[in-house]
């Protein structure tokens, strides 16, 4: 939606994976805004607000998350978004085009904050992000973050730090003021991008267990704590590989899966979805940003050993023209010797280096199998020793 929001993405058709249309002919009947408002597990009915009931023999939840406010005064004024749904992209865009909008305040400085922040600034917008933080990408290191952070007043975004919001009003010569602790700022439109949780209260009102990540907990096929009752996506937990818990990292392509799985369950072909490492990346203007596993104070957490360290090279050979910057961090286990997990940013090929490591997370491999991992050379794409088998060498020297 950020890429749309930013005319990356020009037409919003393109947004829809797929319409009531293509779900009819398929069999399943969509009933658009019509609210649930809460499951008779005992009678086996969904009651909607406009008083129907729909029995279920098997019920499959799939309510995903909500945005987090800040209960601030004033984030409901006209003019101030979030963004979790397509409906949510629309408007934005609409307002925009509307209102001539020349500056704009994100809040938040996670993967929606810095990809909107691209597409406001690549509108020719005046852009600020407000973060209660010292750096962005606050799971990457701030070694790493420092990195993001350079690209963004690089490319003349004003990025603030260790800001607190207090209040939205009405400014004196633009639609609105954001007040903080270290004063105010104005702008045409303010996005408060702080993040999701689970949308698990129609899940608590029917009685299913919610796990420790305050997501719904299912077993390894997504079922629920009542057996004819399923979850997927967002709101519910995946067991993480890594850390061994169940775990909510809500990502498109964990509730895809999810998703498949329950249907196959309850489609009468047993099946289990096997897990996460917890891949993810971002873009922002000319840097990808990558991490999977998890980082020392989760490792700690859980029962490891932690050591890593932090590598900087090259995505391709050294003698080869081009923006080519790299950071590489990676996280084991002292004890073992097995990679934890792995953290990249820079110019090219973060995103395919973390890819590889999630697949060595996967298997559980340690790090001296990685340090001579047969990778694809060719100098385009990297040197002889790849940066993933530098770093990968560095830390064992160092455990």
């Amino acid at each position: 939606m950020p890429y749309y929001i930013g005319d990356v993405i020009k037409d919003a058709n393109k947004l829809t994976a797929r319409t009531p249309e293509k779900f009819r002919e398929g069999g399943i009947e969509v009933m658009q805004n019509n609210r649930v408002e809460r499951v008779d597990t005992d009678a086996q009915e969904v009651l909607l607000e406009d008083g129907a009931k729909i029995p279920y023999d098997i019920l499959a939840l799939g309510t995903g998350t909500t945005a987090m406010r800040a209960g601030i005064p004033g984030e409901d004024m006209d003019g101030v978004f979030v963004l979790k749904h397509l409906g949510d992209a629309l408007n934005i865009k609409r307002y925009l085009k509307d209102n001539k909008c020349q500056k704009a305040i994100v809040v938040g400085a996670g993967f929606i904050g810095m990809e909107v922040c691209e597409a406001f600034a690549t509108l020719g917008m005046e852009t600020s992000v407000v973060h209660r933080g010292q750096y962005p990408a606050n799971r990457w290191d701030p070694e790493l973050s420092g990195f993001i952070l350079e690209e963004i007043r690089k490319n003349q975004v004003t990025f603030h730090t260790n800001m607190q919001i207090i209040a939205i009003e009405k400014g004196p010569q633009h639609p609105l003021r954001l007040h903080t602790n270290q004063g105010p700022l104005d702008g045409d439109l303010i996005l408060l991008a702080l993040g999701v949780k689970p949308d698990v209260a129609l899940a608590k009102g029917m009685g299913l267990a919610i796990g420790q990540s305050g997501a719904v907990a299912v077993n390894y096929s997504q079922q629920t704590s009542i057996p004819n009752i399923y979850a997927a996506g967002d709101c519910c937990e995946a067991y993480h590989r890594v850390s061994r818990r169940w775990v909510n990292i809500p990502l498109g392509d964990i509730a895809n899966k999810q998703g498949r799985v329950a249907g196959s369950v309850i489609g009468g072909k047993p099946m289990i979805f096997p897990g996460i490492v917890g891949a993810q990346s971002f873009r922002i203007f000319h840097l990808e940003a990558a991490a999977t596993g998890i980082n020392e104070k989760e490792a700690l957490g859980v029962g490891y050993c932690p050591v890593s360290d932090i590598t900087w090279g090259n995505a391709t050979a050294a003698s080869m023209p081009g923006p080519k910057k790299l950071g590489l961090k990676l996280i084991a286990d002292r004890v073992t010797g097995r990679l934890l997990g792995a953290q990249a940013v820079g110019e090219k090929g973060a995103v395919g280096r973390i890819n590889t490591l999630s697949a060595a997370l996967w298997t559980g491999m340690r790090l001296d199998e990685i340090g001579y991992l047969d990778l694809a050379y060719a100098p385009p794409f990297s040197g002889s020793w790849d940066i993933i088998h530098i770093a990968a060498q560095k830390l064992l020297r160092k455990m």
